[in-house]
């Protein structure tokens, strides 16, 4: 592959010539020469505009489609020859769900550049199911995700355990309660992680199977990170449900109060979501060096 096709590709992923300039460190100028010396070399255009909006033409997706597939074979040769001399080379682009990439991936992506140093990762995070859309989409190579649904399509393997516990900060007044039962949950004013997140998703699972649903509690806001959460129950009478390994600062400093509830329990497994089909070899490398990882 040359520059021009590097660049092409960089426009067709971010659709905007100012975009892929930024990501590229090089001069919008500089990428709309490349794409017109590339459509002149395959005598085609690539893109057309409509308003403000780049699009790939026709010749542009089948271009695309057939490039990034040489992208991937160049990545995987650099991949066997490191190996050959003992320096694994590649890319890896990474999405993870909102709850493991703040508490939980961090420390992986830090050791595993640490073996790996000329692995290039790169990591996108959002909730669950933008996660596996982004997967489908081609746009990552691998997503971890929380949720416990399953697409079609998708290859799914669990890497830790979890669990999602009742929490209420210290100064709440439900703070001094060691318990509650399912019914309070009716009750008491509760927070709760937006729609699409694999929490939310695995909450409501638990739910149905005491004859609750999500319309059935006293929700008082949705929002969409855990952290969001946190600073919200510090001045807040009422409870959240969380991830536990989101808790354990809180937990120590006695910030937080987790409770229990009677009868409900909610455990979930943190899995390495991937397409079904062909898996390259930095792909394998990240997910073995995941499995293995000493959390």
């Amino acid at each position: 592959m040359d520059y021009r096709d590097e660049v092409f590709l960089t426009v067709a992923e971010n659709l905007s010539f100012s975009k892929a300039a930024e990501e590229l460190y090089i001069s919008q100028p500089a990428v709309t020469k490349h794409i017109k010396e590339l459509e002149s070399k395959l005598e085609v255009a690539l893109f057309e505009r409509k308003g403000n909006k780049v699009y790939l033409t026709q010749a542009g997706k089948l271009v695309y489609r057939q490039l990034k597939q040489i992208r991937q074979q160049y990545h995987e040769m650099a991949f066997e020859l490191g190996r050959l001399n003992q320096a694994y080379k590649g890319n890896l682009r990474i999405g993870a769900s909102s709850t493991i990439a703040q508490y939980l991936i961090p420390e992986v992506l830090a050791a595993f550049h640490r073996r790996f140093p000329d692995i290039k990762l790169d990591l996108l995070n959002g909730n669950s199911q933008e996660m596996e859309q982004k997967l489908l989409n081609q746009e990552i190579e691998l997503a971890l995700v929380e949720n416990d649904s399953s697409q079609t399509n998708i290859r799914y393997q669990s890497f830790l355990g979890d669990e999602i516990v009742v929490v209420t900060g210290s100064q709440s007044v439900y703070g001094k309660r060691k318990t509650l039962a399912v019914t309070d949950l009716q009750q008491i004013p509760l927070v709760l992680r937006e729609r699409g997140s694999g929490t939310l998703e695995v909450i409501r699972h638990a739910l149905i199977r005491h004859n609750l649903t999500l319309d059935s509690l006293n929700i008082l806001i949705h929002l969409g990170s855990t952290e969001a959460i946190k600073n919200f129950l510090t001045n807040f009478d009422g409870i959240a449900f969380v991830s536990e390994k989101s808790i354990e600062k809180e937990l120590l400093l006695k910030s937080m109060v987790k409770l229990q509830v009677k009868g409900l329990h909610i455990p979930r497994q943190f899995r390495i979501a991937s397409r079904l089909g062909h898996e390259n070899n930095t792909q394998q490398l990240f997910q073995n060096f995941l499995l293995q990882y000493n959390f």
